[in-house]
């Protein structure tokens, strides 16, 4: 986890210097930003209900409600420093709009997220170990303790994600253009995840 400062030209970056060059003012040490950022997924995609937190069909909270919860635990964690964190993650985890906040994927809580846009990738990619690959190639890929499966956009990326569980990644490619036309909805998270109910294995063959 890298700390969090700003650039006065390009705002909130993580890590010691900006892209510019500029190493700005520190505004989250690591320890702070690993603490927060953990408490912000978990209230958006795991546990809002204990703290009382509402939350729509499409993940949205209001920030407002948001802010105070966290504030509650964290007495540092302003609004200016919960801002600070979506604005410099480059995964993209969360949104912020209309003064609304949510997790855009990695839900374990039921959400539908209706209203991301569709991914219009004809070809994704789901990266996995080589026991794990043969057997979602029978049965094709279903969420384990999340809500959608997650897909990858590039092969670079899902082998990424593979290698977060395995030192040896199998890379199966998913047909999206067929699976679409066949009433399969795809979700575009961010630049490099999609999201979908399952992929049954009609649609899958390793690359």
């Amino acid at each position: 986890m890298e700390e969090i400062r700003i650039c006065p030209n390009h705002g909130f970056y993580r890590g010691e210097k900006c892209k510019c060059g500029y190493r700005g003012e520190l505004i989250l040490e690591k320890e702070k930003v690993e603490k927060l950022g953990r408490f912000i997924s978990g209230l958006l995609r795991h546990f809002p209900q204990k703290f009382n937190l509402e939350i729509d069909k499409n993940g949205w909270v209001s920030f407002n409600a948001l802010s105070r919860i966290v504030s509650k635990k964290y007495r540092w964690a302003n609004k200016w420093i919960i801002k600070a964190l979506i604005y410099s993650d480059e995964k993209k985890r969360y949104e912020l709009k209309n003064d609304r906040i949510r997790a855009r994927y990695g839900h374990s809580i039921d959400v539908e997220l209706s209203d991301l846009p569709e991914a219009e990738e004809k070809i994704l990619y789901y990266g996995t170990g080589e026991e794990e690959a043969y057997r979602i190639l029978e049965i094709g890929i279903k969420p384990v303790n999340q809500t959608f499966v997650h897909l990858s956009t590039t092969v670079e990326k899902s082998e990424e994600v593979a290698r977060l569980r395995t030192d040896k990644p199998i890379i199966l490619k998913v047909d999206a253009e067929r699976a679409r036309k066949d009433g399969i909805r795809i979700l575009k998270a961010n630049d490099y995840i999609a999201l979908a109910k399952e992929i049954p294995p009609q649609y899958l063959e390793k690359l």
